[in-house]
C-alpha cells in the first residue's frame, strides 16, 4: 500500500479551522493506515488504497462533511518527495533563508508560462525555478506576506490550485517517511 503525503491549501487559517488530531481520525474513518500530520498546516502523510485522484477526491469530500468547508488537497505518493527535497535549487545557496524557499506543487499539470509570469512579476530578488513538477519560489528577505506573488497568480498562472511548504516542511516530510520505511 504506498504511502501519500496530503497537502492541504489554506487551513486554519480564519473560519478554516481544522484540528490535526481531527484529521487523523477523519482519514482513519476513511480506512487510511497510520495518518501522520505535520504541525497545523495541513500536512497529512498517510497509507491509501487506491489512485491518487480518488484518494484525494475522497478526502477533500470527508473534509468537507466534516469540517463544512472544501479544502483542496495536493497529493503526492511520497516515493516521489525525496526527489522534490533533493531537486532544492536553493539548498546550498548561503544567502538562501530556509524558511523564505517554498517548494509550490499544483493539483494539475502547470500550464506553459508559469515561470516566465512568475518571473515578471518578482521583485526584491525573489527567484523561480521549476524542476519536473515541483515549482521552486526564494521569497527572500522580505518574505512571503509581503511578496506580490499571490497564492491567486499562482493559481491563475498555473491553471490549477497551489499550495506551497518551505524548505523546513519539505524536509521533515521526508524525515517522516524515511521513519515510516
Amino acid at each position: 500500500m504506498p504511502i501519500f503525503v496530503g497537502l492541504m491549501r489554506a487551513i486554519n487559517v480564519g473560519k478554516r479551522q481544522m484540528p490535526m488530531k481531527e484529521l487523523r481520525a477523519l482519514a482513519e474513518t476513511l480506512g487510511y493506515e497510520a495518518p501522520e500530520t505535520y504541525v497545523a498546516s495541513g500536512n497529512l502523510i498517510f497509507r491509501a488504497k487506491g489512485a491518487a485522484d480518488t484518494v484525494a477526491a475522497d478526502l477533500e469530500k470527508a473534509i468537507k462533511d466534516r469540517f463544512g468547508f472544501f479544502a483542496d488537497v495536493i497529493l503526492r505518493d511520497a516515493r516521489h518527495w525525496k526527489a522534490y527535497r533533493d531537486a532544492n535549487p536553493f539548498a546550498d545557496d548561503a544567502n538562501a533563508i530556509p524558511k523564505m524557499v517554498h517548494l509550490c506543487l499544483a493539483r494539475a499539470p502547470l500550464k506553459p508560462g508559469l515561470v516566465e509570469g512568475l518571473r515578471e512579476r518578482a521583485r526584491d530578488g525573489e527567484r523561480i525555478e521549476l524542476i519536473g513538477d515541483g515549482l521552486w519560489v526564494d521569497f527572500g528577505g522580505n518574505g512571503v506576506a509581503r511578496s506580490k506573488l499571490t497564492p491567486a497568480i499562482f493559481d491563475k498562472l498555473a491553471g490549477s490550485t497551489v499550495t506551497a511548504r518551505n524548505w523546513n516542511t519539505v524536509q521533515k516530510l521526508q524525515d517522516m517517511i524515511e521513519a515510516r520505511a
